[in-house]
């Protein structure tokens, strides 16, 4: 297992991730999946053994149970709790009231407590804004979570599914008001989604803030066993989500299954290292509903991609042209040439 520091942080994870949206099974959740706590216990012991040491959840996960299972599941393995860094996030509804969401100081401050309960510790290592409130003010947000990270109830900062210009602003109201910066981003990206590429990975490099990416196979879509014709069976089939070009994903398909065949190995893994190989990506997620698809799975962190497959891959998951990104290549390409090529 290779490790990553996370953002700009001193802090060490896998390049794997294991997430927990699938154990429990609680109301919508149950089309994610829903394995209990006997399941569970293997698949974070076996996820544990082969090196990986990030755990993340949600308190929306099952409505809470994800949580329950996911620190039971970390005690049941016998590892100390220094050894995985566990990472949670709030935002969404998790009860009737008007306040029982969104990013505002008074949720946040509810929300961390109601998590360090269910899953039973008294910390958490990445505490994530799970998505965009567009009402409550972000600095209101970037204070709230300064102020858990100094009573030590979380020890990093990050946000989920953000816009760039909302990133760098919460990044420049820590940086002016000297608060905690968000350490890292987790957002979709895949070898069929790559929009990311256009905003949000500059930012990223730029800024020093980890990546870790959700849905790297797409749903599944890119796990090798979907047809064009639709046909296959697993949670694209009952939730077709995210949203794929699926023409565009089944033309890289059918590249990834070729450089599988020629590995041998699944197109799974070759859809994971691809994703793997980017400079701007700390750590990928994966969800598992068996021990035999978390190896193989976390078997990617192996695959080698050469210049050629990489290329070809690049080639057949090239995102259409969009403005100001022409523009901008076009407009800097002359400057940038004009700079001596590394020796």
């Amino acid at each position: 297992m290779r490790y990553n520091t996370l953002g700009g942080t001193g802090l060490l994870v896998s390049e794997i991730c294991l997430g927990t949206m699938t154990f429990g099974g609680q109301g919508f959740w149950t089309n994610i999946g829903s394995l209990d706590q006997s399941v569970a216990d293997r698949i974070v012991a076996g996820a544990l053994d082969k090196g990986v040491n990030f755990i993340d959840t949600a308190d929306v996960y099952s409505e809470g149970l994800s949580e329950q299972i996911t620190g039971a599941a970390m005690r049941n393995s016998g590892r100390a709790r220094s050894d995985i860094v566990l990472a949670t996030k709030v935002l969404g509804t998790v009860g009737k009231g008007v306040n029982d969401r969104g990013a505002s100081r008074g949720h946040i401050m509810d929300g961390v407590k109601a998590s360090l309960k269910r899953l039973g510790t008294d910390y958490i290592d990445l505490y994530q804004i799970h998505g965009t409130d567009p009402v409550t003010p972000i600095e209101e947000t970037v204070r709230a979570l300064d102020d858990l990270v100094r009573d030590g109830l979380i020890r990093y900062v990050g946000v989920s599914n953000w816009s760039a210009w909302r990133i760098m602003k919460a990044l420049g109201i820590a940086d002016r008001l000297g608060l905690d910066r968000i350490a890292s981003l987790q957002a979709y990206y895949t070898i069929a989604g790559r929009d990311l590429e256009r905003e949000i990975a500059p930012l990223l490099l730029s800024e020093k803030v980890g990546l870790m990416v959700w849905s790297p196979l797409a749903g599944g879509l890119l796990s090798g066993k979907y047809n064009r014709d639709g046909s296959g069976e697993g949670r694209r089939a009952n939730f077709d989500f995210p949203p794929v070009n699926k023409d565009r994903a089944f033309d890289v398909i059918d590249v990834m299954a070729e450089i599988a065949k020629d590995k041998g190995v699944s197109v799974a893994r070759i859809a994971l290292a691809y994703v793997l190989h980017k400079p701007f990506v700390s750590s990928v997620i994966i969800g598992a509903k068996s021990v035999e698809q978390l190896d193989d799975n976390i078997a990617a962190s192996e695959v080698v991609l050469s210049t050629d497959e990489l290329s070809r891959l690049d080639a057949v998951s090239a995102l259409p042209a969009e403005y100001p990104g022409w523009m901008l290549e076009r407009q800097g390409a002359e400057r940038a040439a004009s700079v001596a090529a590394p020796r």
